[in-house]
């Protein structure tokens, strides 16, 4: 099977899995909410119909290779630094480094991703970005919570630019057999850690007995995250079939993937508790923000990428 037909049979899968969802919406709506009053079934359906949009983007994006990734994952990056950048008190001194941080850091790091310049792009951020950034502020001259105020936009551009740009550089990993087909390890990625919180949701409003941590996220329950995991882990395995993997080699990368995807929600959890708001933004119907549907990639992207391109690539 070429790469553009395990494509369209893994879109189709989901079409058919979304259309199957989008029935089951309607009809616990006509059977059990008719007059629109039933939260949870009208979250339900927010969240499905927002997935046809993202599915839509994403496989919008995939027609267009690797300069559709690019752009789709450049303005999901800007979208997710200035949600960030919503939530953070600056000063008039921090505007310098936030122009530089959205016009020059951002374009300049998904430019060094599209011309494959791997030496620079896995630093730029964290060694040049992160010395430069104070060095603007600095020149403000504003010194009041200075450390706080410079972290805080250091830490917006390592998760909303540095570790989301590590899911449109899966395509320019160079593994021998797999030529032409790095764009599935991004559907792979992203399929089994989005799963894998749907699964720990759905597991967990069966059998969740116990928070596991319940300042951070008081929805997530040990049972929850043990069965979601495990799930996610299984379709991971499933899907050795669109990766350069072997079935055991592909579960043990879910695995990987879906811890780290569950750590990122409760940090970024635990960082919108402290800013005292429930989500990132509204762009995404019954999602919130983009933060908010991306956490979870966010903190697996850099360790799929990594042990990827250590394990498989010459």
């Amino acid at each position: 099977m070429t790469a553009s037909e395990q494509t369209l049979a893994l879109f189709a899968g989901i079409v058919i899995v979304l259309a199957i969802a989008t029935a089951i919406g309607f009809f616990l709506r006509r059977k059990y909410d008719p007059e629109r009053k039933n939260a949870v079934i009208d979250n339900l359906n927010s969240r499905i119909k927002a997935w046809w949009v993202m599915v839509a983007a994403i496989g919008l994006a995939f027609a267009f290779g690797k300069a559709g990734v690019l752009v789709l994952f450049f303005l999901a990056s800007f979208a997710a630094l200035r949600e960030f950048m919503t939530l953070t008190p600056l000063r008039r001194g921090d505007h310098m480094a936030v122009a530089a941080a959205f016009f020059i850091i951002l374009p300049v790091q998904y430019y060094l991703i599209w011309i494959d310049w791997y030496g620079l792009y896995s630093i730029f951020i964290p060694v040049y970005a992160f010395l430069l950034l104070p060095a603007v502020a600095a020149l403000r001259s504003d010194v009041t919570q200075f450390l706080a105020r410079i972290s805080e936009v250091q830490w917006g551009l390592m998760v909303s630019v540095f570790c989301l740009s590590h899911v449109p550089a899966l395509v320019t990993l160079h593994i021998p057999g797999y030529e032409g087909r790095q764009i599935l390890l991004i559907a792979f990625l992203v399929l089994v850690v989005q799963a894998s919180d749907v699964l720990q949701y759905v597991w967990g409003k069966l059998f969740g007995r116990h928070k596991i941590a319940p300042v951070l996220s008081p929805s997530k329950t040990v049972e929850g995250f043990a069965g979601g995991v495990a799930s996610a882990t299984l379709l991971g395995a499933a899907l050795w079939w669109m990766t350069p993997f072997t079935p055991f080699q592909a579960g043990l990368l879910a695995l990987a993937s879906t811890l780290m995807g569950f750590l990122g929600g409760l940090v970024m959890s635990g960082i919108k508790r402290d800013r005292g708001v429930k989500d990132w933004g509204n762009m995404i119907e019954g999602h919130g923000g983009v933060l908010d549907r991306l956490d979870s990639v966010i903190f697996a992207a850099p360790i799929f990428f990594h042990l990827t391109r250590y394990w498989w690539t010459v």
